[in-house]
């Protein structure tokens, strides 16, 4: 093993790139500074948020809407000037950063918080064969991995667990809890002042698996509903972003329209319909002003004053000087999230469901895990040690790290378990990445194959599709405008059947997979596509929750210490591949 002059020399000449300037970022990049570590690359697209400042210690308020980056550089350059740092405001995906950039660095340490960026950053480290120091923390949790090409499974070798996913019936028509609520509001948002999203609506869907035949005809007489139908925004622009109106179609209209199927309520509580005069009159009711704002409860009152207000303000948004733009829904953003707050709660209240405070509904909308400063610290010290196993030439010697929320057994916080080996039916790192992917060729179009399975789950960034039918079809070409064409036909148009396969590739990631597709009529309607392995929606599936597994291939680690029993080992790393910072209210 190295002396510590010559590791100290070693460190001091390597060449680090690291991927995010956020919680565990600030001291990651403290830690190796100190170390010893001098030729660093810093890259986050992020800007400062007054929310980071209670643990993100490099920064201060007058850095707030700073770049995390540029100020993260400024701040440990004070300290210690004689550093050769680079900071980069920009994201990881950009194609700028290629196979050769990525081949500058002796080991790139990920600091990340979504699993779209890790993902690409573990196919760019395994394209140029760097060592990828992986981590990740929620609250008192976190883990901390070493990724290298051949010696250990990759980020992508075990599937992690699916987001929760909702019906589309069960957010439009059979809401039972607060978090159905909230969804449809922010799909309501969308509607009204953001993108749209055919797959997002609001109204109330006459398709649910529930129903047999039409439904509803007399609310359908409705000029609100039938305008909405047509078009949710071009109908709101048409009254003007009427508040009055907005919660008339919504709350009443649309609320009467789903009384009329009767079948929906014969074992459930049916709705209660709110106009907007029923509470004109009522008195706003005396809460306790000792109680936080963002904590206390609003009355219906106050939600429907809130509401009007919203819309008020979001529409001068929208329509500004005329002319009309689209707004992103963001969760710090205070008129945005007053709101989903707002509709969400009316909607609770409609459908006899427990309504919740601003402070609940902006974490379970935001997707909020708390964020602790020990937690990050610790993170980031043991990333640096993996590191410096690494320049010691003690590779073996490197652990997967797991942060308990508690003692376990012999009094550890710490668990360090041996690396795990290649997955070999990883679709990432395998010799030949292949996957077989089931979905109805009737019905799934070429646009939707391109967005929601090639870049949204496989995440792809720029990919080439060619048919492997012996004529060399292109079907996807990352060339803008190439196959623009083809983006609403089906796949059955290009004769594409049960068992054809397609060649994928990404040049960005330096990537190739083969796609084997399989024909799938009867796949539910709310799911589209699921891979080989995973556990497909039952199309039966009525509106109750469920989260859609995909078969975690969760296995139990091997210990590095003497007690193969530790229960803190039966959570597996799929588990606790977590945000490495996500704000803290």
């Amino acid at each position: 093993m190295a002396g510590n002059s010559d590791l100290q020399k070693t460190a001091s000449t390597a060449n680090l790139l690291m991927v995010g300037a956020g919680g565990i970022g600030c001291e990651l990049l403290k830690n190796l500074v100190l170390s010893g570590f001098t030729n660093i690359h810093i890259i986050d697209l992020d800007t400062i948020d007054v929310s980071n400042l209670n643990r993100q210690f490099l920064f201060q308020r007058k850095h707030v809407g700073k770049s995390k980056a540029c100020i993260a550089k400024e701040s440990v350059l004070s300290l210690k000037p004689n550093l050769n740092i680079i900071a980069l405001h920009d994201t990881i995906i950009n194609s700028e950063y290629n196979v050769d950039f990525f081949q500058k660095f002796d080991f790139v340490l990920n600091a990340l918080d979504n699993k779209v960026a890790r993902n690409h950053v573990n196919r760019m480290c395994l394209a140029a064969d760097v060592p990828l120091i992986e981590s990740g923390s929620a609250g008192y949790l976190g883990q901390v991995t070493l990724i290298k090409k051949g010696f250990t499974e990759c980020y992508e070798c075990q599937p992690k667990p699916s987001n929760k996913t909702y019906p589309g019936c069960t957010i439009r028509n059979t809401p039972s809890e607060p978090v159905h609520c909230i969804v449809w509001a922010k799909h309501l948002f969308n509607q009204l002042f953001g993108e749209y999203d055919e797959e997002a609506e609001v109204s109330p869907d006459t398709a649910d698996p529930e129903l047999s035949g039409e439904a509803g005809e007399q609310a359908l007489a409705c000029d609100d509903v039938t305008a909405a139908r047509v078009s949710t925004r071009e109908w709101a622009k048409g009254i003007d972003f009427n508040p009055e109106k907005l919660f008339t179609k919504f709350f009443f209209n649309d609320i009467k329209y789903l009384l009329s199927m009767e079948k929906l309520w014969q074992k459930r509580q049916p709705p209660t319909p709110l106009s907007w005069s029923s509470i004109e009159m009522e008195e706003e009711k005396t809460q306790s002003y000792n109680v936080l704002l963002d904590k206390r409860i609003w009355s219906i009152y106050e939600c429907r004053k809130i509401f009007q207000e919203c819309v008020e303000k979001l529409r001068e948004r929208v329509i500004g000087q005329g002319n009309v733009s689209e707004l992103v829904w963001d969760k710090d953003d205070v008129v945005s999230m007053d709101f989903v707050a707002a509709a969400a709660n009316i909607r609770s209240f409609i459908f006899h469901i427990p309504v919740k405070s601003r402070f609940d509904i902006k974490a379970i909308s935001g997707n909020i895990i708390p964020a602790i400063a020990s937690t990050n610290a610790i993170i980031a010290g043991l990333m640096v040690i993996e590191v410096l196993k690494l320049l010691s030439g003690r590779l073996y010697d490197c652990r997967t790290i797991f942060l308990n929320k508690q003692v376990k057994v012999k009094k550890q916080l710490l668990v360090p378990c041996l690396l795990e080996a290649p997955n070999p039916k990883c679709y990432i790192c395998a010799k030949k990445p292949e996957v077989t992917i089931f979905l109805n060729l009737q019905t799934v179009t070429v646009k939707q194959l391109e967005d929601k399975i090639l870049k949204d789950k496989l995440c792809m960034v720029a990919p080439d599709v060619e048919i492997d039918d012996g004529k060399g079809t292109i079907l996807i070409s990352s060339e803008e405008g190439e196959t623009e064409e083809n983006w609403d036909k089906v796949l059955l148009d290009f004769k594409i059947s049960d068992g054809t396969r397609l060649k994928c590739d990404d040049f960005l990631q330096n990537f190739e997979i083969a796609i084997t597709l399989r024909d799938k009529k009867d796949i539910n309607v709310d799911q589209l596509f699921f891979l080989e392995g995973e556990i497909p929606v039952p199309k039966d599936e009525k509106s109750e929750d469920r989260t859609l597994e995909n078969g975690s291939g969760a296995k139990k680690r091997k210990l590095s210490l003497e007690d193969e029993n530790n229960s803190a080992i039966k959570k597996s790393k799929v588990e606790l591949e977590i945000d490495s910072d996500i704000v803290i209210l």
